[in-house]
This record gives C-alpha cells, structure tokens and sequence, in this order.
C-alpha cells in the first residue's frame, strides 16, 4: 500500500531518508518471514515454494533470498533449494541462544523477584512424569519461602507448578494421573481426583494454576507452564509466598504476572503461539 495514500493532497511529500528506515523494517520483516518457512516439514525449499507461502512475489523472494545467502542466514544447495545456513547453526550452538531451562528462565526470575519480592521458582517435568525443583530465586523479606528440596522429584498433583505442567498435559496422561491414589501431604493436600480435574479446567481456563498449603504448610503458591520450540510442555515457573502476605487477590494477580513472564521464558526456548495452540488442544477433554 502506498504510504502517502491518507496523506492530504497539499501535503508536501517525505524527504527520501525519512522513508528509508520503513524500507529497511519491511526487509526484516520479510526475511523473518522467509525464515518461518523452514521447519521439520520442510528443511529445504525453493524460491517459488518460499513466495507461494510468504506471499512475496518471485523476484522479491529472489532478490531477498540472495541477499539471506550472502549473510549466511541460508544456504542454497547443489539442487538450488535453500536450507537454513551456517549463522543460525553458529548462533545455536556458541551458548548466546539458551538451550536450557535453566539458561533461559534465569534471567526472567530474577526480574520477577526484583519486582514483587517474592521466591521465584523454576520447575522441570520429568520423563517420569514427576517435576523437579531445579532453581529458585529467593526473595529478600525475612519471612520467605526457601526450597529445600531441589532435584528432588514431586508428584504433579502436589502443588501449583506441578498442577500447571498436568493441566497442559495430553488429555490420556491427566486421567492416568487422576486414576492414581493420590498422598496426602498435608491435611489441604487435594486428594479428590474430581476436586483435582476441576483445578486443572481452572488452570487452563485461566493460564496458571494456584495452591495453598497443599505441599507445604503456609505456603501459597501460583504458577505456570513453560513450553519449549516444539510445542511441549517442559516445566513451570512459579511465585512461593508466605500465607499470610497471598490473599485472593494478590494471588490472582501474581498468578496472571506468572503468566506473563513464563510466556517469556516458553518464547526464548523458540515456544510460538501456533506452536503451543495444538498442545493446548489435546489438553483439554471433549467435554469441558
């Protein structure tokens, strides 16, 4: 569209250096765009493949192709279909992309807690089906939750991290899961496995999950789930607070903030909306 098509007639025209920087954001866009072509599916492709799915026209697409191929950003083959090139592979592999959950959660954790003051801790999902504390980020208040139990595995069922990496779980393992006894560990544990699906709706109703005392004694807690590049639920990032600083309120609003910042997380681990949307589907029943 021209830029100066809401522009009044009498107006006088943009200086040539004005328009440069759209012209130069229009590029980028378009060459992310070409980027998000390639996946799994499709590992290399062709210059009229590429502008069928961008929307770009042939020479367009060619003429950015080249200039992507020059910085390394693609590779054309002996065939002259083009693949990922060598820069996002060094990128990938020199450590400045986190690979981890760890690596890529820490930074956002320590923003959290410098924001509301309160332990920001970081939960990974087993192969077992279990999680497992792997870091905090404690807050600076006298009266603090302090995890004792790093790399410990927990039941998914105890707890708000635990409850947000199930309520996102295929559908198939949360009946498993339900269908298990499950302990008690204090008396506000929920063992109810139809008290239980209800909090897990909740969670994925409203994108975290909460707790109060059910692991541990005047702890409450609000969490929520962490995905990675493919989609897959990998963990949960979580605020533990004192009970007497959490009422409904402020669990609710550190609860939504949760939200937030494990989007954060999900998203430097190569997490896309359209991504997680599949994953998300299968969570949910048939009947909710």
């Amino acid at each position: 569209m021209d830029p100066s098509a809401d522009r009044p007639a009498h107006a006088p025209l943009e200086p040539p250096a004005a328009a440069a920087p759209r012209s130069g954001v229009q590029s980028i866009d378009r060459a992310v765009a070409i980027l998000r072509c390639f996946d799994a599916r499709h590992t290399s492709l062709g210059i009229s493949e590429i502008a069928r799915m961008t929307g770009l026209s042939t020479s367009t697409t060619h003429r950015l192709l080249h200039a992507m191929t020059d910085n390394r950003l693609l590779a054309q083959a002996a065939d002259r279909r083009y693949r990922p090139g060598p820069l996002l592979v060094q990128l990938g592999r020199s450590g400045a992309v986190p690979s981890t959950l760890k690596d890529a959660a820490m930074p956002f954790m320590t923003a959290l807690r410098d924001e509301v003051d309160e332990t920001v801790g970081l939960h990974e999902l087993l192969p077992s089906g279990e999680r497992v504390v792997v870091d905090q980020v404690e807050s600076r208040q006298e009266l603090r939750r302090h995890y004792t139990d790093i790399g410990t595995p927990i039941a998914l069922p105890h707890g708000a991290p635990g409850k947000a990496i199930l309520s996102v779980l295929p559908w198939a393992r949360q009946t498993q899961a339900l269908a298990v006894p499950i302990a008690s560990i204090t008396a506000q544990t929920i063992t109810d496995p139809h008290r239980l699906a209800a909090e897990l709706a909740l969670a994925r109703q409203r994108g975290y999950a909460g707790s109060d005392s059910e692991r541990t004694p005047g702890i409450r807690a609000v969490a929520a789930p962490v995905f990675d590049h493919t989609g897959t639920v990998v963990g949960a990032l979580g605020l533990s607070v004192p009970t007497v600083r959490m009422d409904d309120r402020r669990a609710d609003e550190l609860g939504r903030r949760c939200v937030e910042v494990a989007w954060e997380v999900s998203e430097a681990l190569g997490a896309t909306r359209s991504g997680v949307a599949p994953a998300l589907a299968l969570a949910a029943p048939l009947v909710e």
